[in-house]
């Protein structure tokens, strides 16, 4: 979705050189109309499953669900309490969302030349034709206008998917999830393509927060209709979900581990160790260990069953104690750490890796590895696609470093195009965007240098925009 935002110029982030803006300018005005595919993400699928649903107030747009933006606004000293976010012992927070909105307004600046800087820019002036700068001075005024467009059906989330021109989006929902919500949609006639994704993290790693792993897997064996009561009966409840999840449209799955580690246990010692955690005498060997095996079960049931294996490796998960007591998870504070694939990775590779039916997608939060390892394991094994720059990387510098130090030695074939992997869903045109210039930015420095021609670069942007994408995640 173009920007209508006058004070938006055409021309953003290209380069400064005439050679290579020229073309840039081109190939993203080809590209600019496509449609979105969005094949992962977290937005609720609840607000399309309600036609009448709305996303409340623009507190509750803009900022309470969104880490990103509350975030930077805590790093400068503002309680969470005072921006709505909930808390885990129910105790009271700011209900005020006009309040809430000024705090937001008031703090403005500290966005200036970031990612969400740029999502939040474009957010106003192309869905809500808002082109001034947020300060403590229109923060009413501004809360005002969003709030009477988000209470018009013009505003509503079914009426902006279609505006935003939105092929088809993934959500990431956990195996024990029914997919109510999703079959509502279904049920409703809607035509809008929301697709559930597979994540089985609560019932596979047996350090899920707040030691919940038991009471996940109980409710796995409840909405599987498996007893879970040893190692065999656990993978049988597991293909069940992943069969369930297809039937309702979900092409890949998504697997989070601090490490990509992939070891391959015998069923005398998977056994052994499932029936400790069930005991509850487990601990942080197992843990390691069994989420590695686990990787190795779910690439096989990938083979199987034809699911897209996604892997978000990297995370230091919920870094802030104070913040996770009182808040819970996703609040922001999940830290990178080194990570290393090329020997983590080599069980799992040598085993799957050159199987057609597999296709494993990977991200990183350790950039280091990209040239080192990433691209020359994507250049070799024809299971595996790099995904594209994540979380804190997926910005213009962060997407200009990808082509950098991936694409001459994985090449462009053996990425996976871009995800927006927001819960921000007013935001995913802005980041689609954001892609969508970086891109054409490169392979207009491409063209300028003589290294591709311009019909290769008109080829090499389709791809970029959706083809690769599509192509990856299975959703032609």
């Amino acid at each position: 979705m173009k920007s209508e935002g006058k004070h938006l110029p055409e021309d953003r982030f290209f380069d400064p050189d005439p050679a290579v803006r020229s073309v840039a300018s081109d190939l993203y005005q080809e590209a600019a109309c496509a449609p979105i595919v969005s094949p992962h993400g977290h937005v609720d699928p609840r607000l399309f499953s309600d036609p009448n649903a709305t996303f409340g107030s623009p507190a509750d747009l803009f900022i309470i669900p969104d880490h990103y933006v509350f975030r930077m606004l805590y790093s400068q000293g503002v309680a969470l309490e005072s921006l709505g976010v909930p808390r885990q012992d129910g105790d009271s927070v700011e209900q005020d969302h006009r309040k809430i909105w000024r705090t937001f307004c008031e703090y403005f600046h500290l966005f200036r030349g970031t990612p969400s800087g740029i999502w939040l820019t474009d957010e106003l002036a192309a869905v809500f034709g808002i082109t001034e700068k947020p300060g403590a001075s229109n923060a009413d005024r501004l809360f005002d206008l969003i709030a009477e467009k988000l209470a018009s059906p013009d505003f509503s989330p079914r009426r902006l998917f279609e505006r935003f021109n939105i092929e088809v989006l993934c959500t990431t929902d956990p195996a024990t999830d029914t997919l109510g919500h999703h079959q509502a949609i279904r049920q409703s006639g809607w035509k809008g393509r929301i697709l559930p994704t597979f994540r089985p993290d609560g019932v596979v790693n047996f350090d899920a927060p707040r030691g919940a792993w038991r009471a996940n897997v109980d409710q796995l064996s409840e909405v599987s209709g498996i007893d879970v009561v040893d190692y065999k009966s656990f993978i049988r409840a597991l293909e069940q979900r992943r069969a369930f999840f297809k039937s309702m449209g979900a092409t890949a799955t998504d697997h989070a581990a601090l490490t990509p580690a992939a070891v391959e246990l015998s069923p005398v010692e998977a056994e052994a160790t499932f029936q400790r955690a069930l005991r509850g005498d487990r601990n942080g060997a197992d843990a390691a260990r069994f989420t590695a095996h686990m990787l190795m079960e779910m690439a096989r049931m990938s083979v199987e069953d034809g699911l897209v294996m996604q892997l978000h490796p990297g995370s230091f998960r919920n870094h802030n104690d104070i913040i996770f007591e009182k808040f819970g998870s996703d609040k922001g504070a999940d830290i990178p750490v080194p990570t290393e694939y090329t020997r983590n990775l080599l069980p799992l590779l040598n085993k799957y890796g050159n199987d057609p039916r597999l296709t494993l997608i990977l991200f990183t939060l350790d950039e280091t590895t990209y040239s080192r390892e990433l691209a020359p394991l994507a250049g070799h094994y024809p299971a595996l696609k790099l995904g594209p720059p994540w979380w804190f990387f997926d910005s213009l510098n962060g997407i200009a470093r990808y082509f950098d130090q991936v694409m001459e030695t994985a090449g462009l074939y053996n990425t996976a195009g871009f995800n927006d992997d927001t819960r921000a869903f007013c935001s995913i045109p802005a980041r689609h965007d954001v892609w969508r210039r970086a891109s054409a930015n490169w392979l207009g420095g491409l063209v300028a240098r003589h290294i591709i021609d311009l019909p290769d670069a008109r080829a090499m942007m389709q791809e970029l925009t959706v083809a690769l994408a599509k192509r990856a995640y299975h959703l032609d």
